[in-house]
């Protein structure tokens, strides 16, 4: 079976694999947050939120699919399954059934602090064994940061 190598030392490669695949568990989570919470908000601003939940899941999918070809290109094999991003994931658990509009906001709020926190962790931690993959986690940090400005902004 043919392997890709990396041309990172294995030092550096090692640092960079846990964070690719941190990042990767965090996203998956992410857009299975997003999508539960999409699914199951009621309320006066249902539409609203709806519709940006969906923003959310489209930015977060997007992101994990960089973040897994990364891994790959560096010769490191992205480990998405249901069962490792339940027991990896830095993101908080969401409420089972419905959910009011309110409380959706809120617990994206917390889901994206706590995947931006992860990910500016993932910046600090790439910066000298690979920028390239740190240039990959500043600008999803930025997009998250983004979303997470406006689910704030959508906060009563």
């Amino acid at each position: 079976m043919y392997v890709v190598k990396s041309p990172l030392p294995d030092a550096d490669l090692k640092v960079v694999a846990e964070a690719l695949q941190s990042a990767l568990v965090d996203l998956v989570d992410l857009s299975l947050v997003a999508k539960q919470v999409h699914w199951n908000i009621v309320g006066p601003r249902f539409r609203s939120v709806h519709l940006q939940l969906d923003d959310v899941v489209a930015s977060a999918r997007a992101h994990s699919d960089t973040v897994a070809e990364r891994a790959s290109a560096l010769g490191v094999s992205p480990d998405g399954r249901a069962a490792t991003v339940s027991a990896d994931s830095g993101i908080g658990a969401v409420p089972n059934g419905w959910i009011k509009d309110s409380d959706a906001v809120r617990v994206l709020t917390d889901a994206l602090a706590a995947a931006i926190t992860r990910m500016r962790e993932r910046v600090n931690s790439t910066e000298k064994p690979d920028p390239v993959s740190q240039d990959m986690f500043i600008g999803i940090t930025a997009d998250l940061e983004k979303h997470h400005w406006m689910f704030q902004a959508a906060s009563d």
